[in-house]
Formats: C-alpha cells, sequence, structure tokens
C-alpha cells in the first residue's frame, strides 16, 4: 500500500531527496555532499542512499580512466562504514578482473554472493581464469552453473 505523500515518513522524503541530489551532482561536489548525506540522523537511510549512488556510478566508470580517483575520493568518504567500504572494494575488484589485472583467487572467493553473481553475469567480465575459478569453486550453485555457461 502507498501513502499519500503527506504521510510519507520523512526518512523516505530524505532518502528521494539525497537520490535526486546525488544524481545531478558534478564531480568536484560529489565527496562533500556524500559525507552531508552520511550525517542524516538515520544512518540505515543515509547508507541506502550511498550505496545507490555508489552502484549507479560505479557501473558508469568501471572501465573508464575515472574510475581509480572517484574510487579512492568516494573511499575517504565512506571511510570505515563496512557495508558501503566492502561493496566499493568488490566494484574496484570487479574492475581489476575486467581489464585483466591483478587480482587473487582468495579475492574471488571470499567476496561478497553480490560479488560472484555480478562477476559471472556481468558481460564486461570476460577473464577466462575468473570465469573457471568461480565455475569451479563459486560459493553457489547459481554462480557456478553461471560461469560454466560462460567459461
Amino acid at each position: 500500500m502507498s501513502l499519500p505523500p503527506d504521510d510519507e515518513p520523512p526518512e523516505h522524503r530524505r532518502y528521494h531527496s539525497y537520490l535526486r541530489a546525488l544524481e545531478g551532482v558534478v564531480e568536484a561536489e560529489e565527496a562533500d555532499l556524500l559525507s552531508a548525506v552520511l550525517r542524516d540522523d538515520d544512518p540505515a537511510m543515509a547508507e541506502a542512499a550511498v550505496n545507490q549512488h555508489l552502484e549507479r556510478r560505479a557501473a558508469e566508470l568501471l572501465t573508464g580512466p575515472g574510475f581509480p580517483a572517484w574510487a579512492a575520493a568516494t573511499a575517504a568518504v565512506v571511510g570505515d562504514r563496512d557495508f558501503l567500504a566492502r561493496r566499493l572494494r568488490e566494484w574496484a575488484l570487479l574492475r581489476a578482473v575486467a581489464l585483466d589485472e591483478p587480482w587473487t583467487d582468495e579475492e574471488l572467493l571470499t567476496a561478497s554472493d553480490w560479488f560472484q553473481r555480478t562477476a559471472v553475469t556481468a558481460r564486461f567480465v570476460t577473464s577466462p581464469a575468473a570465469l573457471g575459478l568461480l565455475a569451479e569453486h563459486g560459493r553457489t550453485r547459481r554462480v557456478r552453473n553461471a560461469a560454466s555457461g560462460r567459461g
């Protein structure tokens, strides 16, 4: 059931407001806006909004030259927030696999289910070594089957 706009909880309105602001933010102001969002009184909502932004921006920048600087700046803002820091590291690992940069078996095998599913379904991941490793040792049958079908 959808609530009338006047009955929408304030944190929902702030979440949507944050997403709109983050969608239109210019690169020079992105870190400051992310910091402001993360200072919200509702940390779960704030982290959800930042994660939504992180997912969109990381996907846009992933294989381009701007990703490393963006990821470093975002990591500095995210700090020790476990979920956001891990997701950012996993986007960097996806980049490494996609661009045939160094990665380790341990990194792939200890990565989250989200990472493993994304790695085996994303068309930009073509590494036979990564797909083979996940086909044999992926955490779930879904990951193993998807990787086998691509390898």
